[in-house]
C-alpha cells in the first residue's frame, strides 16, 4: 500500500472558520476524511502545523520513506528558503498545493519559493487541490 503525507502549515488549522469567502466552510479534518475515502487503497497520513521548523522536522521524517508528499506550505511558500531546501534535500516526489488561487491575491504571494524544487504545482480549485495532488502523486 502506498503511503502518501498530507502536510498543511500556518493558519490551515482555521480551515472552515477563516475567511470562508476564500478558504470555504469545511474543516480540512471533515474533508479530510473524504479523501481518504477516496483513496482506499492509500495510506494518507495529515500533519499541520503552524511552525516552520516543525514542517521541515516532519519533511525530514516522511520525506525518505513515502510515496509523495502533497504540501500546502501557507504563507512560507513565499518566505521560507529552508522549506525549499528541505525539499530539496527529501527524495519523495512533492506537489504544491494552494486552496485560493494565489496569484488573484497579493502581489507577494505570487511568488513561491517551492516551486522550483517541487514535482508540480496545483492552485486556486479549492480543497480538490488535494484530491488532484494525490492523484498526480499516484500518477508519477
Amino acid at each position: 500500500m502506498k503511503r502518501i503525507q498530507v502536510i498543511n502549515g500556518p493558519n490551515l488549522n482555521l480551515l472552515g472558520r477563516r475567511e470562508p469567502d476564500v478558504y470555504g466552510t469545511r474543516s480540512f479534518e471533515d474533508y479530510f476524511e473524504e479523501l481518504k475515502s477516496r483513496f482506499p487503497g492509500v495510506e494518507l497520513d495529515y500533519f499541520q502545523s503552524n511552525h516552520e521548523g516543525a514542517l521541515i522536522d516532519k519533511l525530514h521524517e516522511v520525506g525518505f520513506s513515502c510515496a509523495g508528499i502533497v504540501l500546502n506550505a501557507g504563507a512560507y511558500t513565499h518566505s521560507s528558503p529552508a522549506l525549499a531546501d528541505a525539499l530539496k534535500a527529501i527524495t519523495a516526489p512533492v506537489i504544491e498545493v494552494h486552496i485560493s488561487n494565489v496569484f488573484k491575491r497579493e502581489d507577494f504571494r505570487h511568488r513561491s519559493l517551492l516551486a522550483p524544487v517541487c514535482r508540480g504545482s496545483i492552485v486556486g480549485l479549492g480543497l480538490d487541490v488535494y484530491r488532484l495532488g494525490v492523484d498526480a502523486i499516484l500518477n508519477i
